[in-house]
């Protein structure tokens, strides 16, 4: 099959439209045959395509036996706008809501002006329920991370054109950057960070590059070919978020009744199996490929989180509880509590005799 046909058959129901109403306004009569041939596809499908289009877009279509085609009446310029139903409403809503996770960075405004492209195109009836809906959605991203819409740019030319790039790249905690030469295979936004995936031609290696620590990125001319196809999932199936780790660990968390209720219905990682305990009470169990990710992960939950296995993560958050005790002397805890009032000093007793297990509003 030709590459040009197999793109086609692929497309949308509107786009085979698109084509008729092309051919029927330059007056070549087009018929149902010739296009199921074009676009792979049955004649009675293209026959359904021009029924849409003379039944709900109100099309002027007719068939004219003699040049064994398809003409129109009377002059039709423009395409109907296509009727959009509400779940269509809804998601255009959520996609534009998803934009303001990049206020106030540099792509912002290339994405609003592709949103209001979209929208540019609706009738009176969907832009109606999008403004009536406007005020019942909203996405609050925490801490968006800002990135360099010039750099963004040469990525993705560079993605597109399969062309070998170098560029600077501070790895994580240095100060020195270092120069970097790779193949570019995916951009990824994970957790609210920008990620490169690419193969690092010194290293031989895959190596994931946050775009924050990225610099000056440059294309060459050596273009390179990916072996097979990169499935962003599969190489990232072990790890907890973005680190990629050489190992395997079954990691096992218990979380008191609080945390449970935050943990509970939320999907974590592919691998994660849920255990309910006695007191409404948890287990989370995920099979994961490294542990520095899972070990900030169970710090963040504090008092509420129990590490069951494997010991090197138990290790790992002892190691950081006696490190981060040590920071803190009694002296400082004692002048912290001098110096709040009596009931704040009294919550805090409170929170201290009570293993750090305050109630937390309504949450």
């Amino acid at each position: 099959m030709p590459k040009v046909q197999r793109q086609m058959c692929a497309r949308p129901p509107w786009e085979r439209m698109m084509r008729f109403h092309n051919l029927t306004r330059n007056g070549e009569y087009p018929n149902c045959s010739t296009l199921a041939r074009e676009f792979e596809v049955s004649v009675r499908t293209i026959m359904r395509d021009v029924d849409f289009m003379k039944c709900r877009l109100n099309l002027p279509i007719e068939f004219d036996s003699e040049r064994n085609g398809y003409y129109y009446t009377e002059p039709v310029e423009q395409f109907p706008q296509m009727p959009i139903s509400e779940a269509e409403v809804f998601a255009l809503l959520v996609a534009h809501k998803a934009i303001a996770q990049y206020h106030g960075t540099p792509f912002e405004r290339p994405l609003e002006m592709a949103f209001r492209k979209l929208t540019g195109q609706l009738d009176c009836t969907a832009r109606f329920s999008l403004s009536h809906l406007e005020d019942s959605l909203s996405f609050r991203p925490f801490a968006p991370e800002d990135a360099d819409l010039e750099s963004f740019q040469i990525l993705t030319r560079a993605l597109q054109e399969r062309r070998e790039i170098r560029f600077l790249y501070r790895n994580l905690g240095t100060d020195k950057s270092q120069r970097r030469q790779a193949h570019p295979y995916h951009i990824a936004c994970i957790d609210n960070h920008w990620y490169l995936f690419a193969f690092d031609v010194k290293r031989s290696a895959m190596r994931t590059f946050a775009l924050t620590r990225l610099s000056a990125p440059e294309i060459t001319q050596k273009r390179f070919v990916i072996a097979r196809k990169f499935d962003l999932g599969e190489y990232l199936r072990g790890s907890f978020n973005v680190f990629k780790g050489g190992d395997d660990y079954e990691v096992v968390v218990d979380f008191d009744a609080w945390a449970a209720d935050l943990v509970r219905g939320r999907r974590w990682h592919h691998s994660q199996e849920v255990t309910e305990l006695p007191g409404r009470q948890i287990r989370l169990r995920l099979r994961l490929n490294s542990i520095e990710e899972a070990e900030r992960w169970v710090l963040s939950w504090g008092m509420h989180a129990t590490v069951v296995r494997p010991r090197a993560l138990v290790t790992r958050i002892c190691d950081t509880v006696v490190k981060l005790r040590a920071r803190y002397p009694e002296s400082a805890v004692s002048d912290g509590l001098a110096a709040e009032t009596p009931l704040a000093r009294a919550d805090s007793l409170n929170f201290h005799s009570h293993g750090g297990q305050r109630r937390v509003g309504s949450t």
